[in-house]
């Protein structure tokens, strides 16, 4: 099945636009995250998290008036899957269970006709989520490693240079965007926790994937159109996985926009990290990944013809 069924787009010779657009679009994002940055989870601060049943469906607002009350103001309340579940979770930091049961309490006696039953209590303390932060890190930067060792041996060193220059665009654009939305409606509340990272690590694979078939596709067509450039074969290799590259990148994006609107709290900032990111990275593949490759080869062209 083809989306397009044929185009001749000069993608690679209009690569001086995008990568103008390309800086300019993260260097908005940083600005944007310098400023207004989004804050961490309590997996990555620490802090007590408590999930409840009401027997009737409670406001989110009443809730919040009560803990205030008590002192607990650093805390977020979201309905969770179910109208009747809630989750609560706070920053605040104190020895043993003391948090969990001031909420438990606190609950008790301002909803006396509405009782709430304990469904999970997870504390984390400042010293684990400092390691939960430096892991997640890691576990971001070991994934680009992996990538670049990966593509370099099936390829060329260049073509896993290129993935990663792609990949590391991709993830600094989706952070910006998600510090310009952030705190724009009640909606877009984000925050880095650990749902935040797996979108992150999804989107390194999702961009991988279409990046490694483009380059696929100009492996083969350098073999079979030897008579060609490198600036014809790469774009008429892009132009041949368009169709493809924008049917599986929009049922992707379709799927995560509704996990966004419809998934509820708990997953809307990996649906919308997610959703963001399947374009960045399909943009990425096409205009950023392939171009490195194309800079290279003038770059080795132009020595050889020097050292002659």
């Amino acid at each position: 099945m083809r989306f397009f069924k044929k185009t001749n787009i000069d993608f690679i010779g209009k690569r001086r636009t995008w990568y103008v657009v390309s800086v300019l679009s993260v260097i908005v994002g940083m600005i944007a995250f310098g400023v207004k940055g989004i804050g961490y989870g309590i997996d990555f601060t620490g802090g007590t998290e408590v999930i409840v049943r009401f027997q009737s469906v409670t406001s989110v607002g009443s809730i919040r008036e009560a803990l205030n009350k008590v002192g607990l103001k650093r805390t977020e309340i979201k309905i969770y899957g179910d109208p009747h579940d809630i989750l609560i979770r706070t920053a605040e930091q104190e020895t043993g269970t003391v948090i969990g049961d001031k909420i438990k309490e606190t609950l008790a006696k301002n909803f006396p006709t509405n009782p709430a039953t304990l469904l999970q209590e997870v504390k984390i303390g400042p010293k684990i989520g400092a390691e939960l932060r430096l892991g997640a890190l890691y576990a971001v930067i070991a994934s680009m490693i992996v990538m670049l060792i990966y593509i370099g041996f099936r390829f060329k060193l260049i073509y896993g240079v290129g993935a990663v220059v792609a990949l590391l665009h991709d993830i600094l654009a989706t952070i910006g965007i998600l510090a310009l939305f952030n705190g724009f409606t009640p909606i877009f509340d984000f925050e880095i926790d650990q749902n935040m990272i797996a979108a992150f690590l999804t989107l390194v694979g999702l961009s991988v994937n279409d990046t490694v078939v483009i380059f696929d596709r100009i492996r083969e067509n350098l073999k079979i159109h030897k008579t060609m450039s490198l600036l014809e074969v790469m774009n008429k290799s892009i132009n041949e996985t368009l169709s493809r590259t924008i049917i599986t990148s929009g049922i992707i994006f379709i799927v995560l926009f509704i996990v966004m609107l419809f998934g509820g709290e708990v997953t809307r900032g990996f649906g919308f990290a997610l959703s963001f990111g399947i374009i960045t990275g399909t943009y990425s593949s096409i205009f950023v990944a392939s171009a490195i490759v194309y800079e290279w080869s003038l770059i080795k062209k132009k020595q050889s013809l020097t050292t002659k």
